[in-house]
């Protein structure tokens, strides 16, 4: 190997990758390493084997950051649609599969295997199995592992999310090296967990899945929720565990297209014989029925309860107040929150202020995406822009 390079890439997932082919295609003498055996581990995993490489609706209001004008720069300059190209370039056949999310037809192994193929048209050198254990400042640029050099190093290493990925913290040490600000990190996208008492109260609803609207700090999902026997999971939770700080409460409605009170209303009117479970049952699974049942202690023929009664049942139904013991943390989280703080980047180049020639791209910036395909559109985003400068 080369000792000399004019940008050393560290990190081999989404955005390492995309930021390699685009220096190598600018005539850089690029390298990009990464620890794992194989680069793109991430990638592979995702969307069940398939990745959901980007979502046609991504956009700066699908991201949080302390700073949440900073993503605009980087997803206009390469979208949603710039990366569709480079997937039909290759001849991957993809399907939308719901809100946006596209996913490839057959296998994930498809995206790594275009990255790689672009890198190699780049001349990218591209080196597994490599450990970074020193990183210094040299008047060329930066050494590692006090052998190779750089003019432009890029820290494309991600969060701690999914450590048994060989996730880890280190783009965070790295940028602390160098004296850059780190709002403090913590799990996205992930299942809550429940305390003891709660779980016993739901012990009968592992496994069950309801479309809700589940609600938080003024935000607010539309997809699946799943009862599990640590706590809630399932895409809405997901997302809006995002938005969650402990102690925080969350609002569910099971019933989100519908006014509950007035359904209810109107069965009592049409079905005044029925008990409230066997209502209840009609539109909502048997086990949840039978928990807001039990929840609020509404027992016996529905044309026996009140206005008040019904008022009850509906704001269960409606406005389920849960308040999570916690997160799964990152050993089930998708990403990472926080990261290094976007006031030390330029936006334009991802360039350390303070660090001339020092890059932060991807998760391990302080930008994280909504589920469904909007954090891979960040790496290629972020990635690509990079790759114009660095």
């Amino acid at each position: 190997m080369s000792k000399m390079f004019d940008v050393i890439i560290i990190g081999g997932g989404a955005a390492g990758l995309m930021c390699a082919i685009e220096a190598g295609k600018r005539g850089r003498k690029t390298l990009l390493v990464d620890h794992a055996h194989a680069v793109g581990e991430k990638i592979r995993i995702s969307g069940g084997g398939r990745c959901n490489f980007t979502n046609l609706n991504a956009g700066p209001k699908n991201f949080l950051s302390q700073n949440p004008h900073f993503c605009v720069s980087a997803l206009k300059r390469y979208t949603q649609q710039d990366f569709i190209k480079l997937v039909e370039k290759h001849n991957i056949a993809y399907h939308e599969k719901t809100l946006g999310q596209l996913f490839c037809d057959k296998s994930a192994t498809q995206i790594i295997d275009m990255l790689l193929k672009e890198c190699a048209d780049a001349e990218v050198e591209v080196k597994t199995d490599f450990a970074v254990t020193n990183i210094e400042k040299v008047a060329e640029g930066f050494k590692i592992n006090n052998a190779l050099t750089c003019s432009s190093l890029i820290i494309a290493t991600g969060g701690p999310s999914i450590p048994k990925m060989g996730s880890s913290g280190f783009g965070y040490k790295v940028a602390e090296q160098f004296g850059l600000k780190i709002i403090p990190p913590r799990a996205g996208l992930v299942p809550f967990t429940l305390n003891p008492e709660k779980l016993e109260q739901l012990k009968e609803l592992p496994g069950v899945a309801v479309d809700v609207i589940a609600k938080c700090n003024g935000t607010e999902f539309k997809e699946a929720m799943l009862f599990t026997h640590r706590g809630l999971s399932g895409p809405a939770i997901l997302q809006i565990s995002s938005y969650w700080h402990e102690g925080d409460v969350v609002s569910i409605n099971f019933l989100p297209e519908q006014d509950a009170l007035a359904l209810l209303k109107e069965k009592r009117q049409t079905q005044a014989k029925q008990e409230l479970q066997t209502i209840l049952s009609e539109f909502l699974p048997k086990k949840l029925a039978s928990f807001i049942t039990a929840e609020t202690k509404l027992t016996g023929k529905i044309a026996d309860m009140s206005n008040q009664d019904l008022e009850l049942a509906a704001s269960v139904i409606s406005n389920w107040q849960i308040k999570p013991n916690g997160t799964e943390g990152y050993r089930t989280a998708e990403v990472t929150l926080g990261g290094v703080d976007t006031d030390e980047l330029s936006s334009k180049t991802f360039e350390s202020k303070s660090t001339p020639g020092l890059y932060f791209i991807g998760e391990v910036v302080d930008v994280t995406g909504w589920l469904g395909g909007y954090n891979f559109q960040w790496a290629w985003s972020s990635g690509h822009a990079c790759g114009q400068y660095c």
